[in-house]
């Protein structure tokens, strides 16, 4: 492994969502993704997430897990539900604020830094009956969450991402009906879905900074679509960079410059844009996987990966240098404060071997390749500020219920004994030999 050097405060650590491990749902209202999941055929295992990792009864065991690994962050999300039932000011619950309050107090007891997720796709099914994100006032609800989520742990947590990968609450939840809450909606009620997700994640920014006050960091995550030159020519990087840009623009111009790109137009109302524009303190990257691009009479087109090439169980292509060429592409087209890889990891079929132990070798050298990439697009400028792998434990995977293991944890769900992977060690290792 090359030398590599951060500064102290530089961000390890790992990252999960609260309805794929918390369990516990008695204790919260209920969110589209339980709903989703009764119906027959959403989840591909028929599965559900009533118990997950049982997190909400163990967190204290997990946390430990986490100091155990030498991390130093962890980005955990907070269930509105949980929070608020019925997605409203009318109902609030104490219980809920309990656990998150007692969540960051193990953190800060292991010098762990916590940083919160206030939306990972968990919206109460309340609002979803009232229209949800194609409901404009869904942004003025989550706002309303924020307040009080801000207000009752910023003395504590300073970093605070608004909303994870928008861009997927609209592709998969209301174009292609594969996530909650299962729309095939046409392309101008898309448009307007995306604006009030950037709404609300303008919204939230500023009222996480009006309870916060200077101290907090606020960005968001998001998988921006990663397009990498299928060779150096500079027709093809040219045609590359036009391919982010058309695929990216509609996401990112309304957050860094306040306007959207003229072919992608919802309907906006006055002072929308300022909202949405709110300075951030970091973007957030979640980093998976890239598409190859080379230059056409078309100006650009897609190149596929052969069937040969390396994928996770997710079926995803394993590219590393869609991290170099991610982090520089929003570098060098934007120029975020910070950026930090706030998800990057893959799924692969680990199994318990005869002593009890689970090697993981095709995970490690994808973190390791990933992570070369990302150091490389570092020492080139890019201000990146922390990596955090996805997940710190196998959990319920959206659609794929339990059948995809992310996590550097294995997780045995009928015992919900934890095993730490050989991946987990190896993360450890590696960023000690950063200090």
């Amino acid at each position: 492994m090359e030398k590599v050097e951060v500064n102290k405060k530089f961000l390890w650590g790992m990252a999960t969502s609260a309805y794929q491990i918390e369990g516990a749902v008695e204790g919260r209202g209920e969110s589209i993704w339980d709903r989703f999941a009764q119906r027959p055929g959403n989840i591909l295992d028929g599965s559900r997430a009533t118990i997950a990792c049982d997190h909400f009864r163990r967190f204290q065991e997990d946390v430990a897990l986490l100091a155990d690994l030498g991390l130093n962050a962890y980005r955990f999300s907070v269930s509105w539900p949980r929070i608020q039932p019925d997605g409203t000011a009318r109902s609030h619950s104490e219980r809920g604020i309990d656990f998150y309050n007692k969540l960051v107090d193990a953190l800060l007891s292991k010098g762990i830094i916590p940083l919160v997720t206030l939306y990972h796709w968990e919206l109460p099914q309340s609002l979803e009956d009232l229209g949800g994100w194609k409901n404009r006032d869904t942004a003025r609800r989550f706002e309303e969450f924020s307040s009080v989520v801000a207000r009752a742990l910023s003395d504590r947590v300073h970093h605070w991402i608004t909303v994870n990968e928008p861009r997927v609450v609209v592709e998969l939840g209301y174009r292609d009906g594969i996530h909650a809450p299962g729309y095939r909606e046409k392309p101008a009620t898309l448009r307007q879905v995306a604006h009030h997700l950037l709404l609300a994640h303008g919204l939230a920014a500023r009222a996480v900074r009006q309870e916060s006050g200077q101290s907090a960091q606020i960005g968001l995550a998001d998988n921006c679509a990663i397009k990498i030159p299928f060779s150096s020519s500079l027709e093809d990087v040219a045609a590359t960079r036009s391919a982010w840009r058309q695929d990216n623009e509609p996401w990112l111009d309304p957050i860094f410059k306040g306007v959207y790109p003229q072919d992608s137009h919802p309907a906006v109302m006055a002072g929308d844009m300022n909202v949405i524009s709110t300075p951030l303190d970091f973007y957030g990257l979640n980093v998976y996987h890239g598409v190859r691009v080379r230059a056409s009479p078309a100006k650009w087109e897609l190149v596929n990966f052969p069937t040969s090439h390396p994928r996770t169980t997710m079926g995803w292509p394993v590219v590393p240098e869609c991290v170099y060429h991610g982090l520089m592409d929003l570098h060098d087209v934007y120029h975020p404060r910070s950026i930090l890889m706030t998800e990057t990891g893959a799924a692969f079929r680990d199994t318990v071997d005869s002593r009890g132990k689970v090697h993981d070798p095709d995970r490690i050298a994808f973190l390791e390749s990933y992570l070369t990439q990302g150091f490389r697009a570092k020492k080139e400028g890019v201000p990146l500020t922390g990596v955090l792998v996805w997940s710190l434990m196998d959990n319920f995977e959206w659609e794929r219920g339990y059948t995809q293991r992310f996590g550097l944890v294995y997780v045995d769900y009928p015992t919900q004994r934890r095993i730490p992977k050989s991946s987990a060690r190896w993360f450890r290792d590696y960023r000690r030999k950063t200090q």
